[in-house]
């Protein structure tokens, strides 16, 4: 049976072990995206008529929804059967979305920090479309004076003169979607790339003169052996890029993985155990740490102190994010809103000269101080000082039966001012997140 503390999460416990079910293990954002609402236009219009604060960094992120192929374990919205036509209209409508919002007392004039394009697979379009692209958004706002441009890669997408058009268009990290290095796993789990394509665009890409480049790994995808990890590790190491992501593999309902457990009526998915894949995680993190790396979170290890993430970093501490795009989040001001989250209907509201708003919420001052602590707590530490001078509370008063609990547990040490997470707490730390929320979204819904 599944436990009375797991039953949030894809996490069923029969006979000792913890095997991967349905739902969301990855926590992102606070409050659970279950308990955001349609209908709030009047509030989001109020919000952009505002002026915002001048301490509070600004970044966007614009969503490219357009895939080769859906992988199986993909809960992205994303879309593999548009053609040029689709995905023209598609940057008309993100660049006019753009000139809507620069319009706005909020947004008008702020220059972004960071700037992140993510999917689906932005690598998908042409040169021509993403110089379009490009040119179309920063004419509505210009984006000069960023520190960090992240650009998402599906290797098989990269050709060389698209490596060499992303760096000319300023691209300051290309993040590599490998998942893994074996041609079997990558067919298994209907990956779009295949290992050769992964060499050859790394290679070119160190050629061009990329200085940051992230390879996104998996643990624990479909087919999944411990000689196979220990492979993917030992290419990773090889390569020595900037900074590694590794995610462990769940399984949200829209998945396709989900739709097969369904259909052979099973709760248990065709993946590794949750103890087994943090393990891995351990492994790879301790080989990389041999070669002077750090864990700088519980999903990345970076080669050195000059590496950051300014989009996560940013978004973890409150920065003020617009997302462009169908499907896309936003957090501006201390609020959460959401796009329309399919293609046409995001398409024909932005042509109708509307915001494509679907949902949103607005915090109050406790799930802004929450949804901080939280996301803050995956960085490995934390210094509670930041909370006390942001939000005038004592964090370590404020959560001290779950601090308690999970000290107890080993997973994390208050000393001080500082809360310093364990690598076993480190490595599961979105399953004790849910100890931090308030009790109506303890047990609920994640998404």
């Amino acid at each position: 049976m599944t436990s009375e503390a797991n039953r949030n999460l894809p996490i069923l416990e029969t006979d000792g072990r913890e095997e991967t079910s349905v739902g969301n293990y990855f926590v992102s954002n606070y409050p659970p995206f279950s308990f955001w609402q349609a209908g709030v236009e009047d509030q989001l219009s109020e919000l952009l008529a505002g002026s915002a604060e001048s301490s509070v960094p600004f970044g966007l992120y614009i969503h490219i929804p357009f895939c080769r192929k859906r992988c199986d374990f993909c809960y992205f919205r994303v879309y593999t059967d548009k053609d040029s036509k689709d995905v023209r209209r598609y940057l008309d409508a993100v660049i006019a979305e753009m000139a809507m919002y620069a319009d706005h007392p909020r947004i008008r004039g702020r220059r972004p920090l960071f700037v992140y394009f993510g999917g689906g697979t932005p690598s998908y379009l042409s040169v021509d479309q993403l110089t379009y692209l490009f040119k179309g958004v920063q004419e509505q706002l210009p984006w000069t004076g960023y520190e960090e441009l992240t650009f998402e890669c599906e290797p098989g997408t990269l050709q060389a003169k698209k490596i060499e058009a992303l760096f000319d268009l300023g691209v300051t990290r290309l993040s590599l979607g490998v998942e893994n290095f074996d041609p079997d796993i990558l067919e298994i789990n209907n990956r779009a790339h295949r290992a050769k394509e992964i060499h050859a665009a790394y290679d070119h890409a160190r050629k061009v003169g990329f200085s940051q480049i992230n390879i996104d790994l998996i643990a624990g995808m479909v087919g999944e052996t411990d000689e196979n990890w220990h492979e993917c590790i030992a290419k990773v190491r090889a390569m020595a890029p900037e900074s590694v992501t590794i995610y462990q593999m769940e399984i949200p309902y829209n998945t396709t993985v989900y739709q097969q457990m369904k259909d052979g009526g099973t709760r248990i998915a065709p993946v590794a155990d949750w103890k087994t894949k943090r393990r891995w995680v351990d492994e790879a993190f301790t080989a990389l740490e041999a070669d002077g790396y750090r864990a700088g979170s519980a999903y990345t290890a970076v080669k050195n102190d000059d590496v950051h993430f300014l989009y996560r970093d940013g978004l973890w501490h409150g920065a003020d994010m617009l997302g462009l795009g169908v499907a896309s989040f936003s957090h501006v001001g201390g609020m959460h809103f959401q796009n329309q989250h399919d293609f046409l209907p995001y398409l024909e509201s932005v042509e109708a000269g509307s915001l494509p708003v679907h949902r949103g919420l607005v915090l109050s001052d406790d799930e802004r101080l929450i949804r901080q602590f939280i996301l803050q707590l995956k960085l490995g530490s934390l210094d509670t000082t930041y909370f006390q001078d942001r939000f005038g509370v004592d964090v370590r008063e404020r959560f001290a039966a779950a601090l308690k609990k999970h000290e107890a547990a080993g997973f994390l040490k208050v000393d001080g001012t500082r809360i310093e997470l364990s690598r076993e707490g480190l490595l599961q730390v979105d399953r004790l997140l849910y100890d931090f929320f308030r009790p109506e979204h303890q047990h609920a819904r994640y998404a």
